[in-house]
């Protein structure tokens, strides 16, 4: 869970980043170019990403320990 959550942030925060370029202008070429729409849902979309992430690594430190991974008695 904790490998999918970050790859699938990463690629928000990319896709999202792209948005953000586009919808100001700095990476032109699309539909989206200069809408600054767009910048907004690139920046929702970031938020999702780091949201994912963050959540992704929490979840792993959260569970609780295994049978046989403590000291033997």
């Amino acid at each position: 869970m904790r490998i999918v959550a970050t790859v699938i942030g990463v690629i928000f925060i990319f896709v999202g980043s792209v948005w953000i370029l586009q919808g100001i202008n700095i990476l032109p070429g699309s539909m989206m170019s200069g809408h600054i729409q767009y910048s907004l849902y690139g920046l929702i979309v970031d938020v999702i990403g780091i949201g994912l992430i963050v959540l992704g690594n929490r979840a792993r430190k959260n569970l609780p320990p295994t049978q046989g991974s403590g000291p033997s008695h």
